[in-house]
């Protein structure tokens, strides 16, 4: 996309997305107020003290304006990188589904599932047999998300699939709950590790899931 062609994109999200404002009756009559009384007479009047300081007042505020206008155009055309990683782990998970693709490795046994994927990635993440609790480790694959090649932990609850996404942290990570046509999304960290979770589980169904994985259970 040109420079020109992304001005005119952002042109046309502050015209749809930006909030219009009527002026107030009484700047018009701040301004004809602010006239000298004989424009002929007065070609080169000046304006008071007072008058300026108006001006540089209603200036002030049409830049806030526009700078508040312009962060949320930008904010609206560059997602986070949180929400990123949402429409990348729900469209893997979505793909996977689609496609009857959701496992590499099937096996319920951590001791099986956890060295496949420590095989084949730089990392050995967390991998816990949770079937006690009603979640059944049915196996797992390897998926991409963030532009980075990950672990995906696939569980079952009932006829739910639940993919767990998982990776090294690299900073403190904080826990947040996403909902996205039907699916719902849940991001958490442990113990140095980062967590998505995405299903179309319930809300409270997918956060006992999360609290077990993040404390290591069982």
């Amino acid at each position: 996309m040109t420079r020109e062609e992304k001005e005119r994109e952002i042109s046309a999200v502050v015209r749809e997305k930006a909030d219009y404002h009527r002026a107030p009756p009484s700047l018009a009559a701040d301004v004809l107020a602010a006239l000298p009384a004989n424009p002929a007479s007065a070609p080169r009047a000046r304006f008071s003290a007072r008058t300026w300081q108006f001006w540089l007042a209603q200036g002030a505020a049409f830049a806030g304006v526009a700078v508040l206008t312009f962060a949320a155009t930008v904010a609206w055309l560059r997602p986070g990188e949180d929400e990123r990683h949402a429409e990348d782990i729900l469209a893997a998970h979505v793909r996977a589904t689609l496609g009857q693709h959701t496992i590499d490795v099937a096996s319920s046994d951590q001791h099986t599932v956890k060295p496949w994927l420590s095989a084949r990635l730089p990392y050995s993440p967390p991998v816990a047999d949770l079937s006690a609790q009603g979640f059944e480790l049915t196996g797992a694959r390897i998926d991409r998300a963030g532009g980075q090649p990950v672990a995906v932990l696939v569980y079952k609850r009932r006829q739910h699939t639940i993919d767990a996404y998982v990776w090294p942290a690299r900073e403190a990570v904080g826990g947040i709950g996403l909902s996205r046509d039907g699916f719902q999304l849940e991001r958490f960290g442990s113990e140095g590790w980062t967590w998505w979770l995405v299903s179309d589980l319930n809300k409270n169904e997918l956060d006992d899931l999360a609290r077990l994985l993040a404390r290591g259970a069982p």
